[in-house]
C-alpha cells in the first residue's frame, strides 16, 4: 500500500510540474512573449546575485565554523614552511576567486538582455592576451617555487648528525628498524624474509643487524630537537608514510627506498597541552591504498626527549636476540671488536 502512495504522489508531482510548464505558455500567449522574457531575464538576473551573495556568506561561515579544528599547529619547521606555503596558495587563489566570480555575476546583471542593447564583437586583442596570460604564469611560477623548496628541504641529504630509522609499509601495518649501539643499520635481503622470526629479511651474516631494533606495532619514537632521517620501504605494494601532524608525506614503493628528513619541534606531551587532549597521538598513516585493510594502516608517533628516548631504547631486546634466544650474548657483542663481531657471525653461520 505504502508503495502505491509512494507512485502516486511522484505522479502527481510530475503533473503538477507539467501543468505549470502549460500555464508558463498559457501566460506567454496572454501577456506577450517579448515582456515575459524580459521579466524572465530580469528576475534570473537578481536570482544570480543573489546565489552570489549567499554563496560567499557560506563561504565565510564555513571558515569559521572549522576555525581551529582542523590539525594543530606543524609539530617541525619543515612543517611550518608547508603550512605558509598553503597560506600563500590559499590567499593568491582565494583573491582570484572572489574577483572573478565577482565579475562574472556582475556581467550577468549588468548585461542582461535588453531593449535597444547590442552585443560587442572582437576577434583579438594582443594587450588583453598579454595580461591574462602573464599574471597568471607570474603567480603560478612563484608558488611552484616556493614548492620546490619545500620538496627540496625534505629530501635534500639530511645533517650528519641525523637519527637513521627505517619505516617499512606491508599489509596492513608498519615495520620500524633502529639501528642498535653501533648506531648502524645492518643490511636487507628481501629473500630471507620470513614473518616468524625475520620479518624485514636482515642479513644475519651482517654484524650490524645483531643488535638492531624493530618495532612491529608501528611505533616511531623520535627526540625532540635531533634531525631524523627515515628509510622508507614496503614488502609489498605501494604503500605511503603519511606524517599529517608534520605535514610530510612520502611514498613507500616495494624496491626502492625513498626518505625524507624532519626535526621535530614539539613533544607529544607539550602537544597534549596545546591540543587541551590528554589522549592526543601523533599518527602515521597510509595515505596509498593499499588493499581491504588500508583503513586499519596506522602507526603512531612519540616525541620526546633524549632521556626518555635513551630510557626506551635501553629496554628494548634486540630483533634478532628476541627471536634467537639462545644468541641473546652473541646480539649484544655486535658493536664490540671486530674479533667479537667476526665470532658472532660464525656462531650465526653455523646455526
Amino acid at each position: 500500500m505504502s508503495v502505491f502512495i509512494i507512485i502516486t504522489l511522484i505522479a502527481l508531482v510530475f503533473i503538477i510540474i507539467y501543468q505549470i510548464g502549460k500555464a508558463s505558455e498559457y501566460a506567454t500567449v496572454l501577456r506577450g512573449e517579448e515582456k515575459v522574457k524580459a521579466q524572465t531575464n530580469r528576475t534570473i538576473a537578481l536570482l544570480l546575485v543573489v546565489v552570489f551573495v549567499l554563496g560567499m556568506w557560506g563561504i565565510w561561515k564555513c571558515n569559521q565554523l572549522f576555525d581551529g579544528k582542523m590539525l594543530p599547529i606543524a609539530a617541525c619547521k619543515t612543517g611550518e614552511n608547508f603550512d605558509f606555503m598553503f597560506s600563500i596558495t590559499v590567499m593568491v587563489t582565494g583573491v582570484v576567486f572572489f574577483l572573478t566570480q565577482a565579475v562574472l555575476f556582475w556581467f550577468c546583471f549588468k548585461y542582461q538582455a535588453k531593449d535597444k542593447q547590442t552585443s560587442f564583437y572582437f576577434p583579438h586583442n594582443n594587450k588583453l592576451e598579454i595580461i591574462w596570460t602573464t599574471i597568471p604564469a607570474i603567480a603560478m611560477a612563484i608558488l611552484v617555487a616556493i614548492g620546490l623548496k619545500n620538496w627540496f628541504d625534505v629530501t635534500s641529504p639530511a645533517p650528519p648528525d641525523a637519527k637513521v630509522i627505517e619505516i617499512v609499509g606491508k599489509q596492513f601495518n608498519w615495520l620500524v628498524r633502529y639501528p642498535g649501539k653501533d648506531n648502524e643499520l645492518g643490511k636487507r635481503d628481501f629473500r630471507k624474509i620470513n614473518d616468524a622470526n625475520n620479518v624485514l629479511g636482515l642479513d644475519w651474516t651482517d654484524p650490524h643487524n645483531m643488535d638492531d631494533i624493530i618495532s612491529q606495532n608501528g611505533e616511531l619514537h623520535l627526540v625532540i630537537g635531533k634531525p631524523v632521517k627515515l628509510l622508507i620501504g614496503s614488502r609489498d605494494v605501494i604503500h605511503d608514510v603519511g606524517l599529517p601532524h608534520f605535514r610530510l608525506k612520502m611514498d613507500a614503493v616495494p624496491g626502492i627506498t625513498t626518505t625524507l628528513w624532519f626535526t621535530p619541534s614539539i613533544t607529544t606531551e607539550q602537544m597534549k597541552a596545546i591540543t587541551h587532549n590528554p589522549d592526543f597521538v601523533y599518527e602515521i598513516s597510509c595515505d596509498q591504498l593499499c588493499g581491504k585493510g588500508h583503513y586499519s594502516m596506522r602507526g603512531t608517533i612519540i616525541v620526546e626527549t633524549q632521556a626518555e628516548y635513551d630510557k626506551w631504547m635501553a629496554s628494548q631486546p634486540s630483533y634478532y636476540a628476541g627471536n634467537n634466544p639462545s644468541a641473546a650474548p652473541a646480539a649484544a657483542g655486535a658493536p664490540a671488536s671486530d674479533s667479537t663481531k667476526k665470532e658472532s657471525v660464525k656462531e650465526v653461520t653455523m646455526k
